[in-house]
């Protein structure tokens, strides 16, 4: 068994992705659009868990350093935020990857050195 990892998967480009406290449904069609712009780590496949606070939290972590293809429009049932986090060139294909399907507004930011956390309001167009 080879435990090596991807060797076209840059480090600086993963992106983790958190989402919580929205419909399971839109959790999916989020990471839908996101496994088709870009290859997911076999976590991305996951089902959702359970926090401590009774909360669902789906997490996954996406390769930005190829596109796969454009995800069509999605539809939401409502307003969902996501959590991004890594480098900052690969935060920003992440947003462009769902800019692709859903409207996009960064509604907050905190820098590193080398990387970013960023929430996006993904919202219908």
């Amino acid at each position: 068994m080879s435990t090596a990892q991807d060797p076209t998967a840059e480090p600086a480009a993963q992106v983790s992705v958190v989402l919580d406290g929205c419909p399971t449904d839109d959790a999916r069609t989020v990471l839908d659009a996101l496994r088709a712009s870009f290859p997911a780590e076999p976590s991305a496949q996951a089902e959702p868990h359970e926090t401590e606070e009774d909360t669902t939290v789906w997490t996954a972590t996406f390769d930005v350093s190829r596109t796969l293809g454009l995800a069509g429009p999605a539809r939401l049932s409502a307003p969902v935020t996501v959590t991004a986090q890594g480098g900052y060139r690969a935060v920003d294909r992440l947003r462009e990857g769902l800019a692709e399907a859903f409207a996009v507004r960064v509604v907050g930011t905190a820098s590193g050195d080398q990387e970013q956390e960023a929430q996006l309001r993904l919202e219908n167009r």
